[in-house]
Parts: structure tokens; sequence; C-alpha cells
């Protein structure tokens, strides 16, 4: 017998001028008599600013009552009730190196950003010697990145344009970012969807060509019809059905951040206070960075991506929800049950932007499964109770991994001010990091309790 089939290669592009296209998986991707698509394993980590609604004292909107089989969400996490079976609350977990001591009080919200992927005490400084250790993301990259476009993206919906001293002589550096390939060099997050469109579709050229190609109101596909055309003159009908639904996602994506600049031009907002191709909305904003992610996952353009839906210390306001108190202010709610309870609100929100995202991910194929059969995702906060900037049982949550999966569906209680360390550790395990040499320890034991999360 003679096999003629020819598999295309997962790293294939629809290159033209300025712009090059990864495609999702496809069937003619897989070699000839391969029981099933390679799974792809890929990491994400959604960060919540300021905390979440919960005090010690015996309100709770985050943490689901009772260990073990999770029988009813919390407000805050129901929205996620889809994806029950694959949810695994964690508790008790603790970054104990960011709390205050007798030689540096103060700093916490800080020191609670700079520690949450790292288990290190940043350096208290307000200059350029800023130092606190590698992240999981990136120790992940190094394994997960190798085959991929981009190693990883770090993305946020705030600016990162402060400098200097932020918080208690602390660097404004360790708030804007989660992510650090090395204890000194942080890696800088992007907000501008449209900057986030070009890195992942564009191909060379300068910032000038490339926002020049931009304003000829001609889309980036444009410029890939010709190699498009050769391409599916090799694919078989499926394929040409998955790769046409790709493309429309894309066209459909870049469609959005044209309105949107289009929007701000006729407002004549000067690009400084609102940059092009920001949507004035949380929600839009949110949306659309996430479908960037969702874009770049199907094209395996990454497998690590961290996102912070906000900066500590942030003030914004969230008209559309009737929240119009500044966030960091919501935060601190003085122990009052009723703020305590419109901050859940917001918290509420916030995850249910977060399942917009999981459903797109459960909705789309990938090889023998989905998108979200393929990921893992931490959801939480570095903070617990905001109004007492409590570094321990920190709200955190893993969401992802095949429906059903060991350890889905549950609530796992660790010991108070077990290490969150073992966690980051358990995931990284979870997709083959090694993780030998890392951490001390204070956090060399995953969490077993996790099973096979």
């Amino acid at each position: 017998m003679i096999v003629t089939k020819r598999a295309l290669p997962r790293r294939t592009f629809l290159k033209g001028a300025g712009a090059a296209i990864g495609l999702p998986l496809l069937d003619a991707m897989v070699p000839a008599f391969a029981s099933e698509a390679q799974k792809i394993k890929r990491l994400g980590f959604v960060y919540l600013p300021n905390g979440v609604a919960k005090n010690f004292t015996g309100i709770d909107f985050w943490t689901p009552k009772g260990a073990g089989k999770i029988s009813e969400l919390s407000k805050i996490l129901a929205p996620l009730a889809p994806y029950r079976d694959r949810l695994t609350v964690v508790s008790g977990l603790a970054q104990k190196r960011a709390e205050a001591n007798a030689d540096d009080a103060g700093g916490d919200h800080t020191k609670a950003t700079a520690s949450w992927l790292t288990g290190v005490r940043c350096k208290r400084t307000e200059g350029a010697d800023i130092e606190v250790g590698a992240s999981a993301d990136q120790i992940a990259a190094r394994v997960l990145g190798r085959d991929t476009v981009l190693p990883s993206l770090e993305l946020s919906i705030d600016l990162t344009v402060l400098a200097g001293m932020c918080d208690s002589a602390y660097s404004c550096v360790y708030l804007n970012t989660l992510s650090w390939s090395s204890p000194t060099t942080p890696l800088p997050t992007e907000n501008n969807p449209r900057v986030v469109f070009e890195r992942l579709f564009g191909n060379g050229g300068t910032s000038a060509q490339r926002t020049a190609l931009a304003r000829q109101n001609r889309s980036i596909l444009d410029f890939v019809g010709a190699d498009f055309a050769r391409l599916t003159r090799d694919l078989g009908p499926t394929d040409r059905v998955q790769v046409d639904e790709y493309l429309d996602s894309v066209r459909e994506v870049e469609r959005r951040i044209q309105s949107v600049e289009k929007l701000g031009e006729e407002a004549g907002l000067p690009a400084l206070e609102r940059p092009t191709g920001v949507p004035e909305r949380f929600d839009e904003h949110v949306k659309l960075m996430f479908e960037l992610q969702w874009l770049a996952f199907q094209a395996d353009l990454t497998r690590v991506v961290t996102f912070m839906l906000g900066r500590e210390l942030n003030f914004r306001t969230y008209p559309e929800t009737g929240l119009t108190q500044g966030h960091h202010t919501m935060s601190h709610h003085m122990e009052r049950p009723e703020l305590i309870e419109r901050y859940a609100k917001l918290n509420t929100y916030q995850t249910t932007l977060f399942a917009w995202f999981l459903n797109k991910l459960a909705s789309t194929p990938e090889g023998n499964g989905t998108l979200l059969d393929h990921s893992l995702f931490l959801y939480g906060a570095s903070l617990s109770n905001p109004n007492l900037h409590a570094h321990f049982d920190l709200p955190l949550a893993l969401v992802g991994g095949p429906a059903g999966r060991p350890g889905g569906g549950r609530h796992v209680v660790e010991p108070s001010n077990t290490p969150m360390a073992n966690l980051l550790l358990t995931m990284l395990d979870r997709v083959d990091v090694p993780t030998e040499n890392l951490g001390d320890s204070t956090g060399r034991v995953a969490l077993e309790a996790l099973g096979n999360a």
C-alpha cells in the first residue's frame, strides 16, 4: 500500500505584504495514519486587581461552601457554572513574602502584584535597580514557547505609562506586569488591541508603515489573498470551512478595531489620552482582548498568556454596571456588608467576561477536542480581603482541561498559609515543564489534592 498523503506543517502561514496569518489546526496538518491530533498544551493567567468581595467574619462572595465536590458556586464564580466539571477552586494559599514586616511596611498592592507569579518579595526601590524573580508564566514559556511565533503574550487593560514611585517607595514597574523573564527583567504589558493584532498578524515593516496600511481602509486579509487561493487548492472541504470561519473571525476582530479607531478620530481625542484602537467601555475592551487571545490560540501563535483585568490601585469606574465609584475605593469596603455586596457585583461582572471567553474556547474544535480541552487557566487575585490588604487565603481558581477531568468540580482546601508557589508548580507539572530546580523548601510540594487538574 502506498501512502500519498503529505501533512501540512503546523507552522503554516498565509503571507502577503505586511501580513502573516497563522492557521488553526487542520486535518491536513495531521500526518497520515495518525489516530488523533497532537494535544497542544497552554497556560493562561487572568488577574483580578484589588482583591475580591470577602472579609474574615462570615461574608465571602468568592469561596464555595464546604470542601470537596462543589454543590453550589459562590456569587462571584456562578458565571462559571457551565464549566464546573473543569473548575477547581483552591483555598488556603498565601503569598507570605508579600506581607509587611517591621523593616518594610506598606506597599501591599505592589508586593502583591510582583509576588503573584514569582513567589518572591520584590526589592524596595524607586529606581532602575528593580528585582523580584522569574515568573511562572515565563518559566512555562521557555518550554511551551519553543515552537510558537511568540513565546508568550503579556496583556492588560490599563495603560503602563506610570514611571517612578507608585506605592510606598516601590517602583511602578512592579504594578505594571505579572511577567518577569529574569529577576531583573520585567516584560511590559500591552493594552492596545491594534498593537496586539499587528503583533499577531503583522509581518515586518516599521510602525509607521503598518499604520499606513491600516489607514488604507483595507483588511489585512486583502494582502494574503493570493496565498489563500493557493492553499485552498490543497485542502479538503472540512479544512476549507474551518479556514474560512477562522479568517472570518480575524476579519471581524479587525473590523471592530477599525470601528473603534474611526470613533476616536471623529471625536478628535489626543492619542496620549486615548490610544488608537482602545474601546471606551470596559467590557468591549476586555472582550476584544480575549478575542485576540482566542485567535492566537487557534493559530498556535502562542501557548502562554497573562492578562491583567486592571492594575492595583486603579480608580476605574464601571458606569455600564451602575458602579460609578473608583475600583480601589470600592475595594476598601470598611467591613460593611452592603459595601462588600456592592464590590461582589463588580467581581461577578469580571467573571462574566471571563466565562464569555471560556465559551469561545469550548466552542472551538481543535484536533480531538476543543481549545478549552487543551488549555488551563489560573483565575484570581493577589489579595483576598482587600480592605485589610490580606495576602493569605487568596482567591484562586483553575479552569480548563477536558470536561470531567480528575480534580474538576471540586473545592480544595489546603492548610492555612500553604505557599501559592505550590499551585504554580502544580500547573507547570501539568504541562510537563521541568520544575526540579525551581523554588525552595517553601514551594517544592505540588498540590496532590488537585489530581490531574
